[in-house]
Protein backbone atom coordinates (compact mmCIF):
# COMPACT_ATOMS: atom_id res chain seq x y z
CA UNK A 1 0.00 0.00 0.00
CA UNK A 2 1.12 3.54 -0.67
CA UNK A 3 1.11 4.54 3.12
CA UNK A 4 4.01 1.95 3.74
CA UNK A 5 6.30 3.94 2.35
CA UNK A 6 7.30 5.26 5.65
CA UNK A 7 9.81 5.33 7.74
CA UNK A 8 10.89 1.33 7.33
CA UNK A 9 11.36 1.24 3.70
CA UNK A 10 12.04 5.00 2.79
CA UNK A 11 15.91 4.32 2.34
CA UNK A 12 15.68 1.28 0.03
CA UNK A 13 18.52 1.28 -2.37
CA UNK A 14 20.67 -1.01 -3.82
CA UNK A 15 24.00 -2.44 -2.55
CA UNK A 16 24.59 -4.05 0.52
CA UNK A 17 26.05 -7.53 2.96
CA UNK A 18 25.46 -10.99 1.49
CA UNK A 19 26.97 -12.68 4.58
CA UNK A 20 30.08 -14.05 2.78
CA UNK A 21 33.16 -14.94 5.02
CA UNK A 22 35.49 -12.85 5.73
CA UNK A 23 38.54 -12.37 2.89
CA UNK A 24 41.05 -10.13 1.25
CA UNK A 25 37.79 -8.76 -0.89
CA UNK A 26 35.53 -8.26 1.75
CA UNK A 27 38.06 -5.89 4.45
CA UNK A 28 38.57 -4.33 0.81
CA UNK A 29 34.78 -3.24 0.68
CA UNK A 30 34.44 -2.14 4.20
CA UNK A 31 37.46 -0.24 3.96
CA UNK A 32 35.78 1.65 1.08
CA UNK A 33 32.50 1.98 2.70
CA UNK A 34 34.40 3.39 5.95
CA UNK A 35 35.65 6.44 4.29
CA UNK A 36 32.48 7.11 2.62
CA UNK A 37 30.54 6.75 5.85
CA UNK A 38 33.50 8.57 7.36
CA UNK A 39 33.08 11.29 5.40
CA UNK A 40 29.16 11.49 5.70
CA UNK A 41 29.74 11.68 9.57
CA UNK A 42 32.20 14.55 10.13
CA UNK A 43 29.43 17.37 9.01
CA UNK A 44 27.05 15.54 10.48
CA UNK A 45 28.57 14.89 13.86
CA UNK A 46 29.63 18.49 13.87
CA UNK A 47 26.45 19.96 12.54
CA UNK A 48 23.92 18.05 15.19
CA UNK A 49 26.49 18.77 17.77
CA UNK A 50 26.38 22.97 16.81
CA UNK A 51 22.75 22.85 16.75
CA UNK A 52 22.33 20.94 19.98
CA UNK A 53 24.13 23.76 21.90
CA UNK A 54 27.15 22.02 22.96
CA UNK A 55 30.71 22.24 21.70
CA UNK A 56 31.21 20.71 18.34
CA UNK A 57 33.72 18.36 19.57
CA UNK A 58 31.20 16.32 21.69
CA UNK A 59 29.30 15.71 18.28
CA UNK A 60 32.62 13.68 17.44
CA UNK A 61 33.36 12.05 20.68
CA UNK A 62 30.19 10.57 20.01
CA UNK A 63 31.32 9.53 16.34
CA UNK A 64 33.85 7.57 17.70
CA UNK A 65 32.45 5.83 20.55
CA UNK A 66 29.37 5.01 17.84
CA UNK A 67 32.18 3.51 15.74
CA UNK A 68 34.55 2.15 18.63
CA UNK A 69 32.22 0.70 20.87
CA UNK A 70 28.39 0.03 19.23
CA UNK A 71 30.52 -0.47 16.11
CA UNK A 72 32.05 -3.93 18.19
CA UNK A 73 29.06 -5.32 19.62
CA UNK A 74 26.46 -7.51 18.03
CA UNK A 75 23.19 -6.37 17.42
CA UNK A 76 22.91 -5.32 13.61
CA UNK A 77 25.86 -5.69 11.73
CA UNK A 78 25.92 -2.93 8.93
CA UNK A 79 23.81 0.01 10.96
CA UNK A 80 26.04 2.95 12.54
CA UNK A 81 25.12 5.16 14.92
CA UNK A 82 26.03 8.45 15.72
CA UNK A 83 24.57 12.17 16.89
CA UNK A 84 21.66 12.28 15.28
CA UNK A 85 19.59 15.16 14.27
CA UNK A 86 15.98 13.29 15.95
CA UNK A 87 17.35 14.23 19.51
CA UNK A 88 18.90 17.70 18.56
CA UNK A 89 15.86 19.54 20.01
CA UNK A 90 15.49 17.34 22.96
CA UNK A 91 19.27 17.66 24.15
CA UNK A 92 18.92 21.83 23.37
CA UNK A 93 16.36 21.37 25.42
CA UNK A 94 17.83 19.76 28.13
CA UNK A 95 20.75 21.88 28.16
CA UNK A 96 19.12 25.22 28.53
CA UNK A 97 16.90 23.47 31.45
CA UNK A 98 20.24 21.94 33.06
CA UNK A 99 23.29 22.69 32.03
CA UNK A 100 26.25 21.17 30.04
CA UNK A 101 27.46 19.67 33.02
CA UNK A 102 23.89 17.67 33.31
CA UNK A 103 24.15 16.09 29.72
CA UNK A 104 26.63 13.29 30.83
CA UNK A 105 24.25 12.19 33.50
CA UNK A 106 21.34 12.10 31.15
CA UNK A 107 22.84 10.10 28.59
CA UNK A 108 24.64 8.14 30.98
CA UNK A 109 21.27 7.16 33.15
CA UNK A 110 19.72 6.33 29.38
CA UNK A 111 22.16 4.22 28.27
CA UNK A 112 22.24 2.06 31.41
CA UNK A 113 18.47 2.45 30.92
CA UNK A 114 18.63 0.74 27.39
CA UNK A 115 20.90 -1.87 28.53
CA UNK A 116 18.13 -3.07 31.12
CA UNK A 117 15.77 -2.82 28.73
CA UNK A 118 17.92 -4.99 26.29
CA UNK A 119 19.04 -7.91 28.85
CA UNK A 120 15.10 -8.40 29.82
CA UNK A 121 14.57 -8.59 26.36
CA UNK A 122 12.43 -5.63 25.57
CA UNK A 123 13.77 -4.90 22.33
CA UNK A 124 11.26 -6.20 20.43
CA UNK A 125 8.53 -4.60 22.05
CA UNK A 126 9.77 -1.19 20.34
CA UNK A 127 8.27 -2.64 16.99
CA UNK A 128 4.57 -2.17 18.91
CA UNK A 129 5.21 1.12 18.88
CA UNK A 130 3.04 2.95 16.40
CA UNK A 131 4.59 3.80 13.02
CA UNK A 132 2.61 6.88 13.02
CA UNK A 133 3.75 7.97 16.26
CA UNK A 134 7.64 7.75 15.27
CA UNK A 135 6.48 9.70 11.83
CA UNK A 136 4.72 12.31 14.03
CA UNK A 137 7.80 12.36 16.34
CA UNK A 138 10.25 12.80 13.77
CA UNK A 139 8.25 15.38 11.65
CA UNK A 140 7.90 17.71 15.23
CA UNK A 141 11.34 17.57 15.51
CA UNK A 142 11.80 18.27 11.86
CA UNK A 143 9.66 21.47 11.86
CA UNK A 144 11.37 22.43 15.42
CA UNK A 145 14.69 21.64 13.88
CA UNK A 146 14.35 24.28 10.80
CA UNK A 147 12.75 26.74 12.68
CA UNK A 148 15.64 26.73 14.70
CA UNK A 149 18.41 26.56 12.03
CA UNK A 150 16.85 29.56 10.26
CA UNK A 151 18.25 31.65 12.83
CA UNK A 152 21.15 30.24 12.81
CA UNK A 153 21.57 30.83 9.05
CA UNK A 154 21.44 33.98 9.84
CA UNK A 155 23.96 33.50 12.64
CA UNK A 156 20.81 34.89 14.95
CA UNK A 157 19.96 33.33 18.16
CA UNK A 158 16.75 31.60 18.46
CA UNK A 159 13.66 31.37 20.98
CA UNK A 160 13.89 28.98 23.36
CA UNK A 161 10.72 27.09 22.68
CA UNK A 162 8.66 25.81 19.73
CA UNK A 163 5.99 28.18 19.40
CA UNK A 164 8.89 31.13 20.14
CA UNK A 165 10.66 30.13 17.37
CA UNK A 166 7.86 30.20 14.54
CA UNK A 167 6.69 33.23 15.83
CA UNK A 168 9.75 34.88 15.73
CA UNK A 169 10.00 34.03 11.95
CA UNK A 170 8.82 37.48 10.59
CA UNK A 171 10.75 39.25 12.60
CA UNK A 172 14.10 37.17 11.83
CA UNK A 173 12.97 38.30 7.85
CA UNK A 174 13.03 41.78 8.77
CA UNK A 175 16.16 41.75 10.63
CA UNK A 176 18.08 40.09 7.81
CA UNK A 177 16.63 42.57 5.24
CA UNK A 178 18.52 44.84 7.41
CA UNK A 179 21.81 43.38 7.73
CA UNK A 180 24.16 43.19 5.04
CA UNK A 181 26.59 40.29 7.30
CA UNK A 182 23.49 38.45 8.09
CA UNK A 183 22.37 38.72 4.50
CA UNK A 184 25.93 36.81 3.33
CA UNK A 185 25.60 34.44 6.08
CA UNK A 186 22.23 33.28 4.94
CA UNK A 187 23.46 33.30 0.76
CA UNK A 188 26.06 30.29 2.47
CA UNK A 189 23.37 27.95 4.32
CA UNK A 190 20.87 28.30 1.30
CA UNK A 191 23.77 27.84 -1.10
CA UNK A 192 24.90 24.84 1.03
CA UNK A 193 21.04 23.48 0.81
CA UNK A 194 21.19 23.98 -2.93
CA UNK A 195 24.01 21.67 -3.03
CA UNK A 196 22.51 19.17 -0.99
CA UNK A 197 19.46 19.28 -3.13
CA UNK A 198 21.14 18.97 -6.60
CA UNK A 199 24.77 17.34 -5.75
CA UNK A 200 23.67 13.97 -5.39
CA UNK A 201 22.33 14.07 -9.24
CA UNK A 202 25.70 14.63 -10.77
CA UNK A 203 26.56 10.80 -10.58
CA UNK A 204 30.20 11.52 -11.05
CA UNK A 205 30.70 14.20 -8.70
CA UNK A 206 28.49 11.42 -5.69
CA UNK A 207 30.42 8.61 -5.90
CA UNK A 208 33.74 10.92 -5.04
CA UNK A 209 32.41 12.75 -2.33
CA UNK A 210 28.76 12.41 -0.06
CA UNK A 211 26.75 15.19 -0.50
CA UNK A 212 27.23 16.98 3.22
CA UNK A 213 30.59 16.72 2.76
CA UNK A 214 31.00 18.51 -0.51
CA UNK A 215 28.45 21.22 0.34
CA UNK A 216 29.86 21.88 3.55
CA UNK A 217 33.66 22.00 2.14
CA UNK A 218 32.43 24.32 -0.83
CA UNK A 219 30.57 26.71 1.68
CA UNK A 220 34.18 26.76 3.84
CA UNK A 221 36.17 27.52 0.58
CA UNK A 222 33.52 30.34 -0.52
CA UNK A 223 33.69 32.05 3.27
CA UNK A 224 37.36 32.07 3.35
CA UNK A 225 37.80 32.68 -0.38
CA UNK A 226 36.06 35.87 0.30
CA UNK A 227 36.81 36.69 4.08
CA UNK A 228 32.99 36.91 4.27
CA UNK A 229 32.08 37.75 8.43
CA UNK A 230 30.01 35.30 8.86
CA UNK A 231 29.97 33.11 12.52
CA UNK A 232 33.01 29.86 12.16
CA UNK A 233 32.57 26.98 14.32
CA UNK A 234 34.07 27.19 17.93
CA UNK A 235 37.13 24.56 18.35
CA UNK A 236 38.20 23.88 22.11
CA UNK A 237 40.59 20.50 21.12
CA UNK A 238 38.94 17.35 22.15
CA UNK A 239 40.12 16.83 25.36
CA UNK A 240 38.77 20.14 26.77
CA UNK A 241 35.44 18.88 25.51
CA UNK A 242 35.21 15.88 27.57
CA UNK A 243 33.31 16.54 30.58
CA UNK A 244 32.72 13.34 32.58
CA UNK A 245 29.84 14.13 35.30
CA UNK A 246 30.15 15.08 38.85
CA UNK A 247 28.58 13.95 42.21
CA UNK A 248 26.38 17.26 41.63
CA UNK A 249 24.89 16.12 38.32
CA UNK A 250 24.30 12.80 39.42
CA UNK A 251 22.25 14.20 42.49
CA UNK A 252 20.05 15.75 40.03
CA UNK A 253 18.28 12.59 39.30
CA UNK A 254 16.19 12.95 41.79
CA UNK A 255 14.27 15.91 40.27
CA UNK A 256 11.37 14.57 38.27
CA UNK A 257 11.85 16.51 35.10
CA UNK A 258 15.15 15.39 34.67
CA UNK A 259 14.00 11.41 35.01
CA UNK A 260 11.10 12.96 32.33
CA UNK A 261 13.92 13.88 30.07
CA UNK A 262 16.02 10.45 30.72
CA UNK A 263 12.86 9.11 29.70
CA UNK A 264 12.60 10.73 26.35
CA UNK A 265 16.67 10.30 25.56
CA UNK A 266 15.32 6.24 26.16
CA UNK A 267 12.08 6.39 24.28
CA UNK A 268 13.12 8.20 20.99
CA UNK A 269 17.03 7.00 20.67
CA UNK A 270 15.67 3.72 21.24
CA UNK A 271 12.68 3.70 18.95
CA UNK A 272 14.82 5.17 16.60
CA UNK A 273 17.42 2.79 16.19
CA UNK A 274 15.41 0.15 15.86
CA UNK A 275 13.33 1.75 13.28
CA UNK A 276 16.80 2.35 11.74
CA UNK A 277 17.74 -1.34 12.09
CA UNK A 278 14.67 -2.67 10.07
CA UNK A 279 15.45 -0.05 7.42
CA UNK A 280 18.95 -1.40 7.26
CA UNK A 281 17.40 -4.90 7.36
CA UNK A 282 15.61 -4.12 3.74
CA UNK A 283 18.69 -2.84 2.16
CA UNK A 284 21.14 -6.18 2.42
CA UNK A 285 21.15 -9.72 2.26
CA UNK A 286 23.37 -10.70 5.19
CA UNK A 287 22.04 -11.59 8.97
CA UNK A 288 19.40 -9.91 10.29
CA UNK A 289 19.46 -7.68 13.04
CA UNK A 290 19.17 -9.03 17.28
CA UNK A 291 16.55 -6.33 18.79
CA UNK A 292 17.43 -7.08 22.13
CA UNK A 293 21.20 -7.27 21.48
CA UNK A 294 21.34 -4.08 19.36
CA UNK A 295 19.23 -2.28 22.24
CA UNK A 296 22.28 -3.15 24.58
CA UNK A 297 24.84 -2.26 22.33
CA UNK A 298 23.29 1.25 21.74
CA UNK A 299 22.75 1.34 25.75
CA UNK A 300 26.73 0.55 26.24
CA UNK A 301 27.36 3.43 23.74
CA UNK A 302 25.32 5.70 25.06
CA UNK A 303 26.88 4.86 28.72
CA UNK A 304 30.07 5.50 27.39
CA UNK A 305 28.96 9.02 26.29
CA UNK A 306 27.53 9.78 29.23
CA UNK A 307 30.65 9.00 31.22
CA UNK A 308 32.59 11.57 28.74
CA UNK A 309 29.72 14.31 29.08
CA UNK A 310 29.10 13.57 25.22
CA UNK A 311 26.17 13.62 22.96
CA UNK A 312 23.37 10.94 22.88
CA UNK A 313 23.60 8.47 20.23
CA UNK A 314 21.53 6.26 18.15
CA UNK A 315 21.66 4.63 14.63
CA UNK A 316 21.47 7.01 12.24
CA UNK A 317 19.57 5.87 8.32
CA UNK A 318 21.97 8.44 6.56
CA UNK A 319 25.24 6.53 7.58
CA UNK A 320 23.84 3.43 7.69
CA UNK A 321 22.35 3.85 4.24
CA UNK A 322 25.55 5.17 3.22
CA UNK A 323 27.69 2.33 4.22
CA UNK A 324 25.37 -0.41 2.88
CA UNK A 325 25.08 1.03 -0.72
CA UNK A 326 29.24 1.59 -0.64
CA UNK A 327 28.85 -1.81 -0.21
CA UNK A 328 29.95 -2.68 3.25
CA UNK A 329 29.76 -6.37 4.19
CA UNK A 330 30.98 -6.87 7.97
CA UNK A 331 30.66 -4.62 11.02
CA UNK A 332 34.42 -3.52 10.53
CA UNK A 333 33.20 -0.54 7.74
CA UNK A 334 31.66 0.90 10.80
CA UNK A 335 34.51 0.22 13.27
CA UNK A 336 37.22 1.91 10.77
CA UNK A 337 34.54 5.04 10.22
CA UNK A 338 35.28 5.64 14.01
CA UNK A 339 38.96 5.02 13.75
CA UNK A 340 39.34 7.74 11.08
CA UNK A 341 36.64 10.42 13.24
CA UNK A 342 39.28 9.52 16.04
CA UNK A 343 42.38 10.21 13.92
CA UNK A 344 40.31 13.14 12.36
CA UNK A 345 39.48 14.69 15.87
CA UNK A 346 42.93 14.16 17.06
CA UNK A 347 45.32 15.35 14.08
CA UNK A 348 43.30 18.23 12.53
CA UNK A 349 40.79 19.71 14.97
CA UNK A 350 41.83 22.90 13.82
CA UNK A 351 40.07 22.52 10.84
CA UNK A 352 36.70 22.92 12.14
CA UNK A 353 37.40 26.42 12.68
CA UNK A 354 36.99 27.23 9.22
CA UNK A 355 33.62 25.88 8.60
CA UNK A 356 30.99 28.77 9.29
CA UNK A 357 28.15 27.99 10.93
CA UNK A 358 25.64 28.60 8.43
CA UNK A 359 26.48 26.04 6.49
CA UNK A 360 26.12 23.09 9.55
CA UNK A 361 22.39 25.02 9.28
CA UNK A 362 22.12 24.98 6.45
CA UNK A 363 22.82 20.64 6.55
CA UNK A 364 20.40 20.56 9.36
CA UNK A 365 17.64 22.25 7.74
CA UNK A 366 18.14 19.51 4.69
CA UNK A 367 18.07 16.94 7.73
CA UNK A 368 14.75 17.98 9.48
CA UNK A 369 13.19 18.31 5.88
CA UNK A 370 13.86 15.07 5.78
CA UNK A 371 12.36 14.00 8.74
CA UNK A 372 8.76 15.21 7.96
CA UNK A 373 7.34 12.50 5.81
CA UNK A 374 5.40 15.29 3.25
CA UNK A 375 5.02 12.40 0.72
CA UNK A 376 3.50 9.81 2.98
CA UNK A 377 0.80 12.04 4.77
CA UNK A 378 -1.48 12.10 1.55
CA UNK A 379 -1.59 8.50 0.86
CA UNK A 380 -1.58 8.09 4.56
CA UNK A 381 -4.68 10.83 5.32
CA UNK A 382 -6.71 8.47 1.94
CA UNK A 383 -6.37 4.93 3.82
CA UNK A 384 -6.17 5.43 7.17
CA UNK A 385 -7.29 8.62 7.96
CA UNK A 386 -6.73 7.69 11.66
CA UNK A 387 -3.05 7.12 11.53
CA UNK A 388 -2.36 10.51 9.91
CA UNK A 389 -4.70 11.96 12.95
CA UNK A 390 -2.16 10.29 15.02
CA UNK A 391 0.47 11.70 13.09
CA UNK A 392 -0.53 15.42 12.79
CA UNK A 393 -1.27 15.40 16.51
CA UNK A 394 1.92 14.35 17.95
CA UNK A 395 4.04 16.38 15.45
CA UNK A 396 1.63 19.71 16.57
CA UNK A 397 2.02 18.50 20.09
CA UNK A 398 6.02 18.34 20.05
CA UNK A 399 5.86 21.87 18.46
CA UNK A 400 3.59 23.59 20.83
CA UNK A 401 4.88 21.49 23.90
CA UNK A 402 8.03 19.66 24.33
CA UNK A 403 9.28 16.54 23.28
CA UNK A 404 8.68 14.48 26.03
CA UNK A 405 5.01 15.26 26.17
CA UNK A 406 4.60 15.28 22.24
CA UNK A 407 5.51 11.66 22.67
CA UNK A 408 3.32 10.81 25.56
CA UNK A 409 0.43 12.92 23.80
CA UNK A 410 1.17 10.60 20.97
CA UNK A 411 1.34 7.82 22.12
CA UNK A 412 -2.10 8.58 24.26
CA UNK A 413 -3.82 8.94 21.13
CA UNK A 414 -2.54 6.24 19.58
CA UNK A 415 -3.89 3.78 22.43
CA UNK A 416 -7.23 5.64 22.42
CA UNK A 417 -7.44 5.11 18.54
CA UNK A 418 -6.75 1.95 18.74
CA UNK A 419 -8.93 1.16 21.45
CA UNK A 420 -11.39 3.11 19.69
CA UNK A 421 -10.85 1.00 15.99
CA UNK A 422 -11.35 -2.78 18.32
CA UNK A 423 -14.13 -2.17 20.29
CA UNK A 424 -16.86 -3.15 17.33
CA UNK A 425 -20.68 -3.88 19.29
CA UNK A 426 -23.09 -5.58 17.61
CA UNK A 427 -26.82 -5.39 19.47
CA UNK A 428 -28.96 -8.23 17.70
CA UNK A 429 -33.01 -8.44 18.80
CA UNK A 430 -34.77 -11.26 18.71
CA UNK A 431 -38.56 -11.85 19.92
CA UNK A 432 -39.78 -7.85 19.34
CA UNK A 433 -42.23 -8.91 16.56
CA UNK A 434 -45.01 -11.80 16.44
CA UNK A 435 -44.62 -12.65 19.92
CA UNK A 436 -46.92 -12.47 22.51
CA UNK A 437 -45.91 -9.34 25.17
CA UNK A 438 -45.81 -11.10 28.29
CA UNK A 439 -43.16 -13.00 26.08
CA UNK A 440 -39.59 -11.81 27.19
CA UNK A 441 -37.20 -9.32 24.13
CA UNK A 442 -33.82 -11.10 23.96
CA UNK A 443 -31.25 -9.23 23.50
CA UNK A 444 -27.37 -10.52 22.50
CA UNK A 445 -24.74 -8.33 22.43
CA UNK A 446 -21.53 -9.76 20.32
CA UNK A 447 -18.25 -8.15 20.03
CA UNK A 448 -16.19 -5.82 22.19
CA UNK A 449 -17.93 -3.54 24.99
CA UNK A 450 -15.99 -1.07 26.55
CA UNK A 451 -16.82 2.29 27.73
CA UNK A 452 -16.32 3.78 24.94
CA UNK A 453 -19.07 2.46 23.21
CA UNK A 454 -21.44 2.71 26.17
CA UNK A 455 -23.21 5.87 25.16
CA UNK A 456 -24.36 4.14 22.43
CA UNK A 457 -24.93 0.74 23.45
CA UNK A 458 -27.29 2.40 26.57
CA UNK A 459 -29.36 4.59 23.55
CA UNK A 460 -29.94 1.05 21.43
CA UNK A 461 -31.18 -0.46 24.97
CA UNK A 462 -33.58 2.73 25.77
CA UNK A 463 -34.84 2.27 21.62
CA UNK A 464 -36.52 -1.07 23.33
CA UNK A 465 -40.01 -1.33 24.22
CA UNK A 466 -40.64 -0.19 27.91
CA UNK A 467 -42.91 -3.04 28.86
CA UNK A 468 -41.54 -5.85 27.50
CA UNK A 469 -38.88 -7.57 29.86
CA UNK A 470 -35.30 -8.05 28.28
CA UNK A 471 -33.38 -10.86 28.51
CA UNK A 472 -29.76 -9.55 28.01
CA UNK A 473 -27.10 -12.13 26.28
CA UNK A 474 -23.30 -11.09 26.97
CA UNK A 475 -22.37 -14.44 26.27
CA UNK A 476 -20.88 -13.33 22.91
CA UNK A 477 -19.23 -11.04 23.95
CA UNK A 478 -15.35 -11.58 23.32
CA UNK A 479 -14.09 -8.85 25.79
CA UNK A 480 -16.50 -6.57 28.01
CA UNK A 481 -14.59 -4.19 30.80
CA UNK A 482 -15.60 -3.83 34.46
CA UNK A 483 -17.60 0.01 33.25
CA UNK A 484 -19.90 -1.80 30.50
CA UNK A 485 -20.30 -5.05 32.51
CA UNK A 486 -21.51 -2.97 35.32
CA UNK A 487 -23.91 -0.42 33.32
CA UNK A 488 -25.85 -3.18 31.05
CA UNK A 489 -26.16 -5.44 34.54
CA UNK A 490 -27.87 -2.36 35.84
CA UNK A 491 -29.77 -0.78 33.00
CA UNK A 492 -31.39 -4.62 32.71
CA UNK A 493 -32.09 -5.13 36.40
CA UNK A 494 -33.86 -1.38 36.11
CA UNK A 495 -35.89 -1.76 33.10
CA UNK A 496 -37.74 -5.35 34.19
CA UNK A 497 -37.82 -4.08 37.69
CA UNK A 498 -40.35 -0.89 36.00
CA UNK A 499 -41.99 -3.46 33.46
CA UNK A 500 -42.53 -6.07 37.06
CA UNK A 501 -44.28 -2.85 38.80
CA UNK A 502 -45.75 -2.22 35.34
CA UNK A 503 -47.94 -5.43 35.01
CA UNK A 504 -48.87 -5.44 38.83
CA UNK A 505 -50.71 -2.14 37.83
CA UNK A 506 -52.17 -3.29 34.79
CA UNK A 507 -51.39 -2.04 31.21
CA UNK A 508 -50.50 1.12 30.65
CA UNK A 509 -52.02 3.40 27.33
CA UNK A 510 -49.02 5.25 27.01
CA UNK A 511 -46.75 2.06 27.49
CA UNK A 512 -48.63 0.68 24.52
CA UNK A 513 -47.91 3.78 22.29
CA UNK A 514 -44.09 3.16 22.93
CA UNK A 515 -44.62 -0.68 22.08
CA UNK A 516 -45.87 0.35 18.92
CA UNK A 517 -43.27 2.82 18.08
CA UNK A 518 -40.67 0.30 19.03
CA UNK A 519 -42.13 -2.28 16.77
CA UNK A 520 -41.38 -0.21 13.75
CA UNK A 521 -37.88 -0.23 14.29
CA UNK A 522 -35.45 -2.97 12.98
CA UNK A 523 -35.23 -5.68 14.88
CA UNK A 524 -31.69 -6.12 14.54
CA UNK A 525 -29.17 -2.77 15.65
CA UNK A 526 -25.82 -2.43 14.81
CA UNK A 527 -23.11 0.00 16.72
CA UNK A 528 -19.93 1.09 14.16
Amino acid sequence: MPFQKTLLNRFRGAGGADGSSAGAGTFRADFTASLVVFLVAVPLCVGVAVASGVPAELGLITGIVGGLITGLLPGSSLQVSGPAAGLTVLVYEAVEEYGLAALGVLVLASGLLQLAMGALRLGRWFRAISVAVVQGMLAGIGLVLIAGQLYALADAKAPSSGLGKLGGLPGLVVDVAGSSAALKAVAIGAGTIAVLVFWPRWKRGARVLPAPLAAVALATVATVGMDLPVARVEVKGLLDAVQPPGGGEFAQLAEIGVLGTVLAFTLIASAESLFSAAAVDRLHDGPRTDYDKELMAQGAGNAVCGALGALPMTAVIVRSAANVQAGARTKASRVLHGVWLLVFAVLFPSALGVIPVAALAGVLVHAGWKLIPVKDLGPLWRTHRGEAVVLVVTATAIVVTNMFEGVIIGLLMAVAKSAWETSHVHVEVAGLKGAPEDHPVRVQVLGNATFLRLPKLLDALEALPREREVRLDLSGLRHVDHACEMALATWAERHNAVVSRGTESGPSNSGASDSADAEDAADERALA
